[in-house]
């Protein structure tokens, strides 16, 4: 296991800080096969970073270690180009990604990434470890599909691992670990992803008085349809079921699976749409990419 904070090795950088009432990047270092993109940004308070990299996809040996900072009152979207592909592995090597965020005291932090896809017989682990502030927020999705489901490829990858540290204020808030390794665990089985193939989750962590938490929280308990509240037998069939759980007071969690991504695409243009509110991103960052 790597560790995300550890110095040792050269990462990519990014830094968005406050500049005349709005976001900006100030500072942004690409160290392939990461390239950071700054899109000119709509009349926003908001700062608009993607990530995209070489040939759309991560080669087994590929590390992708990237540092962001968001500067206190600032609001920074993180998005990606495309869904990030993870290529076969021929030589037993993994690819991986390592993020460390830190976000200071009323700054806004969004991370919405295209799925990931896993292909036949890739090694993948990620790892991100973001730090909070007292009152800086956080909305972060995790989205992973199944493969190459439209090749009839489904779950023939390797190994597939995640891990999603939050501190605030120096105390660890969150703490969420996902591990498949599909020759060992039935990934169809109920226990795991059934019938689904996609499979999406929003963390939300941030001051539970604070505006920005309280829009984002009450957009997010809207997102289970109504009469479906829990994941139980009797939604089985459904092309997507979703659950909101309140974690803790500062951390609301969002769980959805999908039969394919397009049965997904609802629950991230909602969000989409809740973030464009001014207080928050100022624009739809769905509507502007697609």
């Amino acid at each position: 296991m790597h560790d995300v904070d550890a110095a040792a090795l050269p990462w990519s950088a990014l830094t968005v800080a406050q500049v005349r009432g709005q976001s900006r990047l100030v500072a942004s270092r690409s160290l392939q096969p990461l390239k950071i993109i700054n899109p000119a940004a709509p009349a926003s308070p908001a700062c608009h970073a993607v990530l995209a990299s070489y040939g759309g996809g991560l080669l087994a040996g590929d590390s992708i270690r990237l540092r962001v900072r968001c500067e206190a009152g600032s609001r920074l979207l993180l998005s990606t180009q495309a869904n990030t592909r993870i290529y076969k592995s021929i030589d037993g090597r993994h690819a991986e990604q390592l993020t460390a965020g830190y976000v200071a005291d009323h700054a806004l932090a969004v991370v919405l990434p295209d799925p990931l896809v896993p292909q036949a017989e890739s090694r993948y682990h990620q790892a991100q470890h973001w730090h909070l502030a007292e009152n800086a927020t956080l909305l972060l999705a995790d989205w992973t599909h199944a493969g190459r489901t439209d090749l009839g490829e489904k779950f023939a990858f390797t190994t597939f691992s995640t891990e999603l540290r939050v501190s605030v204020a120096g105390r660890l808030a969150l703490l969420d670990r996902f591990a498949l390794r599909p020759a060992e665990h039935l990934a169809t089985s109920q226990a795991t992803f059934g019938p689904y193939n996609s499979a999406l989750s929003l963390y939300l962590v941030g001051p539970p008085a604070g505006a920005q938490f309280r829009r984002l929280a009450a957009a997010l308990r809207q997102l289970p349809t109504p009469g479906q509240t829990d994941l139980h037998a009797s939604l089985d069939g459904r092309p997507c079921v979703v659950a909101a759980t309140q974690a803790r007071d500062n951390v609301l969690l969002v769980r959805a699976l999908g039969f394919s991504r397009l049965d997904l695409e609802p629950v991230y243009q909602a969000v989409a749409t809740a973030l464009s509110a001014e207080e928050l991103l100022g624009f739809n960052a769905l509507r502007r990419k697609y």
